[in-house]
């Protein structure tokens, strides 16, 4: 059996956005697209990122049109604000949301259309230009991962681009960012974290590489998720989250994902919902449903998560596994329902449509039939 496993240069750590210019020199970059949103401007970081390219002696060019569930006017924007200006490098600083902005305007940079033509795996065929990102979050992994996701409005669904190619050069994940978020943000994207371990430790793509990244992001997010929900301030619990999302960034990249990211991406095409809070509302019920595909997998959750199991055997570890989750949720607040989320008047049957076709779908450890979907999606509601 042969198996792949790619990751950026990471550079991680206290004050680490020091090091943002000296990296793009590293690159040979000189211009440098600097993508990001509002949000992240008003709280410094974009402010100490440019300070560092100063330093350097790079020039720039701010693109702050991000938002949440971005868009393909976004990244058509951006790629014209990108020629416009002649940069020759991207750097993107923020959420999931900033950065996949960021990898995907570096797509039409280089390799030229609409970024609707690269939806899928490996369809992109030109090397990108230098890409840096800086985590802002911690919990999308999009900063070591090889996925953007984007949405399409007039087709009301979220565009999965999978490619090697997105991964970036470099990496900057500084723990000092996660102290400007608040308990909400805080708790969809710690969910968020969870969720992509627990995918990609079941994945039928997983290896003893993408295990090990897994488990340890398991592991701190159930010690640490709940502390730093409570406290902006507490350093050892962001400085946690921060390695837990880098590692079940890298899980994820590597074994790809299932049920819960499919069908999260189709909710998040047709409402202007929290990404992590669809996925904690999913992921128990998909941990039920693929409880029989990898028990043995599941009883190792359960153990990890530190659940008491009713019974010594797989199934029952597994099921313990499940509560687990629940309760991690519940304790730090995250809605229990789509209903509580804000979901309203959902279309089951169009949802499912477009989750099954959704490339996350092709590693969930069982078989899932659109009414499996729907059946999925009327529980979580």
């Amino acid at each position: 059996m042969i198996t792949k496993f790619i990751a950026p240069e990471i550079i991680f750590g206290e004050n680490a956005l020091r090091q943002t210019g000296e990296s793009f020199v590293r690159l040979g970059a000189q211009n440098i697209l600097v993508v990001s949103d509002r949000g992240v401007e008003e709280a410094g970081w974009t402010e100490k990122v440019i300070h560092s390219l100063e330093e350097s002696s790079l020039s720039y060019a701010e693109y702050f049109e991000s938002i949440t569930n971005p868009t393909i006017a976004e990244v058509e924007k951006g790629a014209e604000f990108s020629r416009e200006n002649e940069c020759d490098a991207v750097l993107g600083i923020g959420g999931g949301s900033a950065l996949d902005v960021a990898k995907s305007i570096a797509i039409l940079i280089s390799n030229g259309g609409r970024i609707e033509e690269y939806e899928g795996v490996d369809r992109i065929h030109s090397p990108l230009p230098p890409t840096i990102m800086v985590s802002t979050t911690s919990g999308s992994g999009s900063e070591v991962s090889q996925f953007a996701i984007i949405v399409d409005p007039d087709k009301k669904k979220k565009m999965t681009i999978v490619s090697k190619s997105l991964v970036p050069d470099i990496a900057i994940i500084d723990p000092y960012t996660l102290m400007t978020k608040d308990s909400m943000l805080t708790a969809a994207t710690g969910l968020d974290v969870l969720t992509h371990a627990i995918e990609s430790y079941v994945s039928v793509a997983a290896t003893p590489l993408t295990d090990v990244q897994a488990v340890n992001a398991m592991k701190l997010t159930e010690r640490y998720l709940r502390p730093s929900v409570a406290s902006r301030t507490n350093l050892e619990a962001k400085k946690a989250m921060a390695m837990a999302s880098m590692q079940a960034g890298l899980a994820f990249s590597n074994a790809i994902l299932g049920a819960v990211h499919a069908m999260s991406h189709a909710i998040g095409g047709h409402y202007e919902l929290s990404h992590g809070e669809i996925n904690s509302i999913l992921l128990p019920h998909v941990m039920e449903f693929n409880l029989i595909a990898k028990p043995e997998r599941f009883a190792a959750i359960g153990e990890i998560l530190q659940a008491e199991a009713a019974g010594s055997d797989h199934v029952s570890k597994g099921r313990a596994a499940i509560q687990a989750v629940r309760m991690l949720a519940d304790d730090i607040g995250a809605p229990k329902t789509l209903r509580d989320a804000g979901l309203r008047k959902p279309d089951y049957e169009r949802m499912a449509e477009i989750a099954i076709d959704d490339a996350c779908m092709v590693t969930n450890p069982r078989d899932v039939s659109l009414e499996d979907i729907e059946q999925l999606l009327r529980n979580a509601y």
